[in-house]
């Protein structure tokens, strides 16, 4: 099936589609930038979609026996992370943004502390401080080979922050960390000894690559469920994105009663077209991801290859299909690498200084590679970074 996937990628169709990644960019660039993938969606999904499509089912939603999503959320934790949800306590939303702002206006005041790992992904950064609270970021550092955060004084430090909520991207966008269980009981134990709301986005779980365990925040205890809500969709590692559908497991007693409490139009509805997608995806579209992941196994390879011989500082990503680059020690490191690599490349990757935005965080030399495409373009992107390090290169 791996061959039909990669047939999939076909940049006239990917223009044509008016997908965000692909219609944005001049005809001579080639887009690495947003986390869509390039291959099309699992034939499953096309067939449900298809199918409701041809009964003309797009009326109003009725589920007397429960939400489809909910159901297959609650199977999927259960069977592929040993994770058994709270039952009740999940709920579909449009995507994980809504949740977020939702989780923010129910958890914390104006003026209180949210605290994230920096670089992160950039619209919960941006719709923190529209909200009006602080971001409180916990830098990631390298160490040992490996993307983590500094776990000494890290209580004392939110505390003096006034910090309300913790925001754990987990497996981590951008670096692609998949934080292991020790670290995570650090966050854990702080989250308890701070009476700490922790929102866990663990939308990336499902492209955690052979050799790493994806672990639901949530799964550490019962004391950390109960203040944990875990968001997460189909829509990454699925490439469905577009049907807007995602679902929240609200582990805490206080955050749930206030849901509960507000007006139901509130949330909003996803459509039944997202529900039958999600599901589709989740239940019914394993071959297809298992080929997905070889594929993106080896590009992930190509692309730490090209780093080490480029100068480029790289940790290939245990989960996730990005890359995060870091051009400090190239002729590109001086000033914008992503703008230089489309001017003089032509290839679109996203900018590094927006994942630290609103914080003392320096991305200022990093830029994100999207390699969730056919072995031909990522060569093709990569050879475009290579041709703007030789003009700057050049030009010095």
């Amino acid at each position: 099936m791996s061959a039909d996937l990669l047939a999939a990628v076909d940049p006239v169709r990917l223009r044509r589609a008016r997908g965000a990644k692909w219609a944005s960019v001049e005809e001579d660039v080639l887009p690495a930038w947003v986390a869509d993938m390039d291959f099309g969606v699992p034939p499953a999904v096309t067939a449900e979609l298809h199918a409701a499509v041809q009964d003309m089912a797009l009326g109003y939603p009725y589920h007397p026996d429960g939400d489809p999503v909910v159901a297959a959320f609650e199977r999927r934790m259960h069977d592929r992370y040993q994770w058994a949800p709270r039952p009740g306590r999940a709920r579909t939303f449009s995507d994980l943004i809504q949740v977020l702002q939702v989780v923010v206006e129910h958890a914390t005041a104006p003026g209180d502390g949210v605290a994230v790992h920096v670089p992160t992904y950039p619209p919960f950064l941006a719709s923190t401080t529209r909200s009006r609270r602080r971001l409180v970021p916990l830098p990631m550092v390298l160490a040992g080979g490996r993307w983590t955060f500094e776990a000494a004084g890290l209580a004392d430090r939110l505390r003096s922050a006034g910090v309300r909520l913790l925001v754990l991207v987990n497996p981590h966008n951008p670096t692609g960390r998949a934080f292991d269980a020790a670290e995570l009981r650090v966050l854990a134990e702080v989250a308890t000894d701070l009476d700490l709301t922790v929102l866990s986005d663990e939308i990336h779980a499902d492209l955690a690559y052979e050799g790493v365990r994806h672990v639901p925040f949530a799964s550490l205890g019962d004391d950390v469920a109960a203040r944990t809500v875990t968001a997460t969709s189909a829509t990454k590692a699925f490439n469905i994105a577009g049907v807007r559908c995602a679902v929240a497991h609200v582990g805490s007693d206080r955050l749930h009663e206030a849901l509960e409490r507000a007006p139901l139009d509130y949330f909003g509805t996803p459509t039944d077209l997202g529900r039958a997608a999600t599901v589709a995806a989740w239940e019914r579209s394993d071959d297809w991801h298992r080929d997905l992941m070889g594929v993106l196994s080896a590009n992930r390879a190509t692309v730490a290859d090209w780093a080490g011989s480029a100068g480029v500082r790289h940790v290939p990503p245990e989960a996730t299909y990005l890359a995060w680059l870091d051009f400090a020690g190239t002729p590109l490191g001086r000033s914008d690498p992503a703008g230089a690599v489309h001017r003089h490349g032509r290839v679109l990757l996203s900018d590094g200084p927006p994942f630290a935005q609103h914080t003392a965080v320096d991305a200022a030399t990093f830029a994100r590679l999207n390699f969730a495409t056919s072995p031909e373009l990522v060569q093709r992107a990569l050879d475009g970074i290579d041709r703007a390090m030789a003009q700057a290169r050049r030009a010095s």
